[in-house]
C-alpha cells in the first residue's frame, strides 16, 4: 500500500497553513489545515483509496476533514494541484489552467477568465451549469454544454455542482472588506506576494489581506487579469475570496462603476441590482437623518 499520497496532501495543507499564518490570517483557519494534515499522515490506508472507493462522503467521514477540506483533497487528487495554495504563493495562472480543457485555446481561456473572474475548474463548472459561461463571447449554449460535460469528466463527477455552490456573504460585508483592503493596501500595511502573471521581474507588489466578519473568512487581492491591466484598473478591481467555517470557497469581484446610475460607486459584479438597492437605502437614510437634524435645529432656533 502506497501511503506517499497522504504525505503529499498533508504537505500541501501544512504549506497553506504556514502561508496563512505568515500573511496574518485567522488562527482558526491555520489550525484547521494543520489538524487535517496531522490526521491524514496518521491514516493507515491511502487517502486516494478512500476517495476512489467512497468518494467525498468517505473523505468527510475522516476526523478533522469537513466538506471544504474534502473538496480540497478531491482537487489535489484529481488535478495534482490546489488553486488556493498557488494563489497564496502568487503562482496561480487560471488561463494556463483553463487551457488544460480540450478545445480551449489561450485567447478563449483569457476571455473566460476576464469575463467571469474565477480561477478554478470547479468554479468554471458551476458557471457552465448556472448560465454564466454561455454568455461569454465565443461560447454560447452549445459550446457551454460541451465544456460542462468535459469538466464533469475531468473532475470525476457528473452531477450538477451549481446546486452546491456556496452562497455569497451579505453585500455589506463584502463592501466592508473591499474598503479595508483598499485602505490598508494604499497605506502599505499589508504583506505582499509576487504574482507570476504579468510580473516578469518577480516583484512582490500584490498586497494580500486576510480578515474575518462573523463566521466568514476573507482573502482580498487586486485583480491581476489581462483586462484589468489593459484598462489600468489593477488597483481598482478587487477580487474577494470568501470561506465559511467548513472551508468552502467562493469569490466575487468589486469595482468602481464607470457608467449608469451607480457611477463612482463600489459595485459587486453580478450583484448590481442589489448594490443599487443598497445605495438607495443609504441615501434615504442620510436624507432622513439630515431632515431630523434640520428639524431639530429649527426648533432650537
Amino acid at each position: 500500500m502506497d501511503l506517499s499520497i497522504n504525505q503529499q496532501v498533508a504537505d500541501k495543507l501544512r504549506e497553506v497553513a504556514s502561508l496563512l499564518q505568515q500573511q496574518g490570517a485567522n488562527p482558526f483557519r491555520v489550525g484547521a489545515y494543520r489538524h487535517a494534515a496531522d490526521t491524514i499522515v496518521q491514516l493507515d490506508c491511502s487517502i486516494r483509496e478512500i476517495f476512489e472507493s467512497q468518494g467525498l462522503k468517505g473523505l468527510k467521514a475522516i476526523p478533522s476533514i469537513g466538506q471544504g477540506i474534502a473538496a480540497v483533497i478531491h482537487e489535489i487528487l484529481t488535478q495534482g494541484r490546489w488553486a488556493q495554495l498557488e494563489r497564496l504563493r502568487g503562482t496561480l495562472d487560471p488561463v494556463h489552467l483553463y487551457q488544460t480543457i480540450p478545445g480551449l485555446g489561450p485567447k478563449l481561456a483569457e476571455r473566460i477568465h476576464d469575463a467571469l473572474n474565477i480561477d478554478t475548474l470547479e468554479a468554471l463548472e458551476i458557471a457552465a451549469h448556472d448560465g454564466r459561461l454561455e454568455k461569454v463571447p465565443g461560447i454560447g449554449p452549445r459550446r457551454a454544454a460541451v465544456l460542462r460535460a468535459t469538466l464533469g469528466k475531468m473532475l470525476g463527477q457528473v452531477q450538477n455542482r451549481a446546486s452546491k455552490v456556496l452562497q455569497p456573504p451579505p453585500l455589506e460585508l463584502l463592501l466592508d472588506v473591499d474598503a479595508e483592503y483598499r485602505e490598508k493596501a494604499e497605506k502599505g500595511h499589508l504583506p505582499r506576494i509576487s504574482p507570476r502573471r504579468f510580473n516578469p521581474e518577480g516583484k512582490a507588489w500584490m498586497p494580500i489581506l486576510h480578515t474575518q466578519r462573523g463566521n466568514w473568512h476573507f482573502t482580498a487581492l487586486y485583480s491581476n487579469t489581462a483586462r484589468a491591466h489593459e484598462l489600468r484598473r489593477t488597483r481598482d478591481w478587487i477580487v474577494v475570496f470568501f470561506y465559511d467555517d467548513h472551508h468552502r470557497e467562493g469569490q466575487q469581484t468589486i469595482v468602481t462603476e464607470t457608467k449608469g446610475s451607480l457611477v463612482g460607486k463600489r459595485v459587486i459584479r453580478g450583484r448590481e441590482s442589489e448594490c443599487l438597492a443598497y445605495y438607495s437605502r443609504e441615501e434615504d437614510s442620510d436624507s432622513c437623518q439630515m431632515s431630523l437634524f434640520e428639524s431639530s435645529d429649527s426648533m432650537n432656533c
